[in-house]
């Protein structure tokens, strides 16, 4: 499975493109800077298809209407972010950003539980709240994106519109999966849940 990553947007978020088959794909998270990501996907000769998102907050979805309205991919959404995707007090893009920014009007919601379809590959939701309340982690084969859940050592904050108690049973949610992930975060360098499992402080101490 082919995986690249790109630093996006004014906090340099990690846009992940997964090659789905058949010169398909999916973006996971796309925080800004449409321009370069459009023209790897032609470099590439990639179609975008779906971009995923593992949250509402701006550094994630900063410039994900501008690549929609270019590829006509559609974009997922845990509902209980979704309302993030035209706030900019509940996003931050306020704080986080000078540029102005342009609504997504145009998403699905996904649930815990659910398989997307997006090519030849099949992505799984994972509910993972504390960051945000609708924060999920996609799995597909043996990666998982993160998002902004659980890092190479650290975790995601929780004073951004998260919960303490909600992120620690998300952690454990992640523990208990059946053997090991490449991990894919949105921040920071890609571990795997094995090792954050011995070594991340926050895993270690539930």
């Amino acid at each position: 499975m082919r995986i690249d990553t790109l630093q996006l947007g004014v906090l340099g978020a990690n846009c992940h493109i997964i090659d789905c088959g058949g010169g398909v794909c999916a973006a996971v998270d796309i925080g800004g800077d449409a321009e370069i990501l459009l023209q790897f996907l032609d470099a590439h000769h990639l179609t975008l298809k779906a971009i995923l998102l593992t949250h509402g907050h701006f550094d994630h979805i900063g410039d994900v209407e501008a690549v929609r309205e270019k590829t006509g991919a559609q974009v997922y959404i845990h509902e209980a972010d979704a309302p993030m995707l035209s706030d900019v007090r509940r996003n931050l893009a306020y704080q986080i950003s000078p540029l102005p920014f342009r609504s997504i009007r145009e998403y699905r919601t996904v649930t815990d539980g659910e398989a997307l379809t997006i090519g030849e590959r099949v992505f799984t939701v994972l509910h993972t709240p504390g960051h945000t309340s609708g924060s999920v982690c996609y799995l597909t084969e043996t990666a998982m994106f993160s998002g902004d859940t659980l890092f190479s050592g650290s975790i995601g904050r929780t004073d951004l519109g998260g919960n303490v108690q909600e992120m620690r049973s998300s952690l454990q949610k992640l523990s208990a999966l059946d053997g090991d992930y490449d991990v894919y975060s949105g921040h920071g360098a890609a571990t795997s849940l094995d090792v954050e499992r011995r070594t991340n402080p926050y895993m270690r101490s539930l």
